[in-house]
C-alpha cells in the first residue's frame, strides 16, 4: 500500500505531526522502531511530563532559544502554547500550572499524556508500525522515493517528515539516527553536543555533599575567570557533581571539548550583598558571642554545608564567635557568596534531557518545517538545531513544529 505520509519516529514530534496529517485526511504511516511509543516522553519530568510552559509571551518564549529561537515565530504562532494546552484538555487530559509557568497533567502521570497521542493518532487513522526500524532512505533526484526497513519491508509515500529525536537517553532509541539519514539527502548538521546535562566536578568534597538540595540560590559558570551565564533557583549535589533545574540550564553554555579554565560559582545568599550578609552574621553572633563557630551556622546554611564551610574557612571550629577576626569574617563571606568549584565534564547523552545542534535551520522552511533541499522531505522536533532551558520549552518545539510539518505535508 502507498501512503500519502510516512513519518519516521513515534515521539512526541512523530505523534503530533502523524496525528495532525492523518486528521487533515491524509493516508499516514508511522514508523517507531522500538516495541512501543513515547518511551522518552515517559521520562519526561521525571515521570510526570512538563508538557510545555504557560508563558504568554510569544517573545519572550522565543527568547529561550537563543538565536535561533526566531525560526519559531511561525510555528508557535500557528500552533503555540496555549494550543497546546487545549488541545490535552480537549481530549480529556486535564492540567494545572505550576512553580515557573510549568505546565503538567494533573494526575502527574505522563502515561496519561502518551495515552492522549495514542488516541489521537486512532481517532485520526494513522496506520501504526512498531519494531519497525529503518535501514535505508532511497532518493531519486530532490524527492525520497522510499523507505527500506530492517526486515526489507518498503514503505512507500508522497511525503516523509522525519521526527526521530536526537542522541539523548540513547537506551531509548535516540540514537542519531536521523542525522545520518538528514546528510546522506544532502543536510548539513551543526556539531552536536549533550545539553541539559548534569555537571561533573574536579573536587571530591561534592562526595560529602551528596543528595544535599539547594534552594533560592544563584550560581553562574566562569570561562577564563569571565562569566559566561547565570541562574537563579534550585539545584542538587550528586556523587560526582551538580544537577538540578538551573544546573541543567547551565550545562547549555558549556561545550564539551573544552573544560580548561572553566568553573561554577555559587552564591548561596543571592538576595544580601556582602555588606548586608557581613551585618546579619554579625548580629546573629552577637546573640551567641559565647557560641563556637562551628554552632552558629545553623540559621544560615543547610546542616550538611556547615561541616564544608567550617574546614575551608580555616578558623577554628571550636573558637568562640566573639573572637573571631574581621578578616576571618571576610573569608566565610566569600565562601558563602563565592563558593568555587572547578568543572571536570557534563555526564554527556546517557543523562542529557536533549541534544544541542542538528538540521541547520536555514535548509528548512520555518513556515512549513519543509526541507528546501529535498521536495518531499520536512523535518520536526529535536532534531532540528534548536535547544531551550528546562521547564517544557522543548516538548513544545515538538508540539508545535510536529504540528506544522503534519499539516503542512498533508496539504501536498
Amino acid at each position: 500500500m502507498k501512503y500519502d505520509i510516512a513519518v519516521i519516529g513515534g515521539g512526541p514530534a512523530g505523534m503530533m505531526s502523524a496525528g495532525r496529517a492523518g486528521q487533515m485526511g491524509a493516508r499516514v504511516v508511522l514508523l517507531e522502531k522500538n516495541t512501543q511509543f513515547g518511551i522518552k516522553l515517559l521520562m519526561t519530568g521525571k515521570g510526570r511530563c512538563n508538557l510545555t510552559n504557560q508563558n504568554s509571551n510569544l517573545r519572550e518564549a522565543i527568547n529561550q532559544f537563543g538565536e535561533n529561537g526566531k525560526f519559531l515565530f511561525s510555528a508557535f504562532n500557528r500552533f503555540g502554547i496555549n494550543d497546546t494546552i487545549a488541545f490535552f484538555n480537549q481530549a480529556g487530559l486535564k492540567t494545572k500550572i505550576e512553580r515557573g509557568n510549568r505546565v503538567f497533567p494533573v494526575s502527574d502521570k505522563s502515561a496519561d499524556v502518551l495515552a492522549t497521542l495514542i488516541n489521537y493518532l486512532k481517532k485520526s487513522k494513522v496506520k501504526i508500525k512498531t519494531k519497525a526500524t529503518v535501514k535505508k532512505i532511497i532518493r531519486q533526484n530532490n524527492k525520497i522515493t522510499k523507505i527500506v526497513l530492517m526486515n526489507n519491508e518498503e514503505v512507500v509515500a508522497d511525503q516523509y517528515i522525519i521526527c526521530t529525536g536526537g542522541k539523548s537517553y540513547p537506551l531509548t532509541g535516540s540514537t542519531g539516527d536521523g542525522y545520518n539519514w538528514a546528510t546522506n539527502l544532502g543536510h548539513t548538521i551543526i556539531k552536536l553536543a549533550p545539553a541539559l546535562t548534569p555537571i561533573i566536578i574536579k573536587e571530591k568534597i561534592v562526595k560529602e555533599l551528596e543528595g544535599l538540595s539547594l534552594k533560592n540560590v544563584e550560581i553562574s559558570i566562569y570561562k577564563n575567570n569571565k562569566k559566561i551565564a547565570t541562574k537563579f533557583g534550585e539545584a542538587l549535589f550528586t556523587a560526582d557533581g551538580m544537577s538540578g533545574p538551573i544546573i541543567l540550564d547551565l550545562s547549555r553554555s558549556i561545550y564539551q571539548e573544552d573544560f580548561n579554565n572553566l568553573f561554577l560559582q555559587i552564591d548561596f545568599k543571592p538576595a544580601l550583598e556582602f555588606i548586608k550578609l557581613d551585618r546579619r552574621i554579625q548580629r546573629d553572633w552577637q546573640q551567641v558571642n559565647n557560641k563556637m563557630f562551628k554552632n552558629s551556622l545553623n540559621k544560615l546554611l543547610p546542616r550538611k554545608l556547615i561541616p564544608i564551610i567550617i574546614k575551608l574557612s580555616g578558623i577554628n571550629p571550636a573558637k568562640k564567635v566573639n573572637l573571631i577576626t574581621k578578616e576571618e569574617r571576610k573569608k566565610l563571606l566569600h565562601l558563602l557568596k563565592e563558593f568555587k568549584l572547578n568543572i571536570k565534564g557534563l555526564v554527556g547523552y546517557n543523562k542529557a534531557i536533549i541534544t544541542k545542534g542538528g538540521i541547520k535551520l536555514s535548509e528548512v522552511s520555518p513556515k512549513t518545517m519543509k526541507s528546501k533541499l529535498i521536495d518531499n522531505l520536512y523535518f520536526a522536533g529535536e532534531i532540528l538545531d534548536l535547544d531551550g532551558p528546562t521547564g517544557g520549552y522543548n516538548l513544545q518545539v515538538c508540539w508545535s513544529t510536529g504540528y506544522l510539518a503534519g499539516e503542512n505535508a498533508a496539504k501536498n
